[in-house]
């Protein structure tokens, strides 16, 4: 993962300070390219401990099509209930609920997580059904076909930016549209990611986007080779430079090994049960505020 830390390093040196959309202010720069070979192992920060069971169980929430966080709360994942809560802390509901309050409810009441938990269009819908003139796409399940029956096509593409909803998503698409490339057997996966929170978030895309190359290549029957990650405006805010810091005083442990069942043939077909993390040995958590 010396990529990851040349990229927080890159941005440190060469960065410009910046405002942002959240008032917390960041230093960015703009462009900048990760490659990452899968045969070496499997790219999970060992310098800082990255919760795997959230980077699964959220890709698996992408995949099918869902953009209502009460599944994510039940399984204990938290990372999308920020956006959720702002927006109820200004709905006239609210009558003083804490974050934890807010989740209970979202657990225990479906008919309140079905108004207050719902992100909007987000990710997994324009995944599984992006609306265009007279038509809905299925772009995940199109681009599996694709590269069974097309392996050569340039189109091999996942778009996730659909600038007529974008204001109607909790938070419109970060790592925006993903493209796939077949070459001797094997299979890599660009994805482009317009906005990259380098602390919190580009660790856990790293993940999330080398699983979904894992199984994708397992349904098509095809060798995994490079996941490549491109960044727009790669930041760390003003308030992470101190974690910052302390993950890059620690020393790289070996990575470690993601097996999938090999019996999974559908991509719809994928549990958490099918996936198997060998040796992960990382440093311990830093903690650090997401930005909303």
């Amino acid at each position: 993962m010396e990529q990851y830390h040349q990229f927080l390093k890159t941005i440190l040196k060469e960065g410009a300070p910046k405002t942002d959309r959240t008032g917390t202010g960041t230093r960015s720069i703009f462009g900048y390219q990760m490659r990452f070979d899968l045969n070496q192992g499997f790219p999970l920060l060992t310098t800082k401990k990255v919760h795997f069971k959230s980077v699964i169980l959220e890709l698996l929430w992408f995949i099918k099509g869902s953009t209502n966080i009460r599944p994510l709360v039940i399984d204990g994942v938290r990372i999308w209930n920020e956006w959720p809560y702002a927006k109820f802390k200004n709905h006239q509901d609210y009558q003083g609920e804490s974050m934890d309050e807010f989740i209970e409810k979202i657990k225990a009441d479906e008919v309140f997580a079905s108004l207050h938990g719902e992100l909007g269009p987000v990710y997994g819908k324009q995944w599984r059904g992006f609306e265009g003139k007279e038509k809905v796409v299925d772009q995940l399940q199109q681009v599996i076909e694709d590269i069974k029956n097309k392996p050569d096509s340039r189109r091999l593409i996942v778009n996730a930016w659909n600038p007529p909803l974008v204001d109607q998503m909790a938070l419109p698409p970060c790592h925006m549209m993903f493209q796939f490339y077949v070459a001797d057997g094997a299979l890599s996966l660009q994805m482009y990611q317009r906005s990259a929170d380098a602390f919190l978030g580009i660790p856990f895309n790293i993940a999330s986007y080398s699983a979904l190359l894992m199984m994708v290549a397992q349904i098509t029957g095809l060798k995994v080779k490079d996941f490549i990650l491109t960044v727009g405006d790669g930041h760390i805010y003003n308030d992470h430079f101190e974690a910052v810091d302390t993950l890059l005083t620690r020393e790289e442990r070996p990575l470690p090994s993601l097996h999938l069942n090999p019996s999974i043939r559908s991509i719809d077909d994928f549990t958490f049960d099918d996936f198997t993390l060998e040796n992960y040995n990382p440093h311990p958590t830093i903690k650090a505020k997401v930005s909303v």
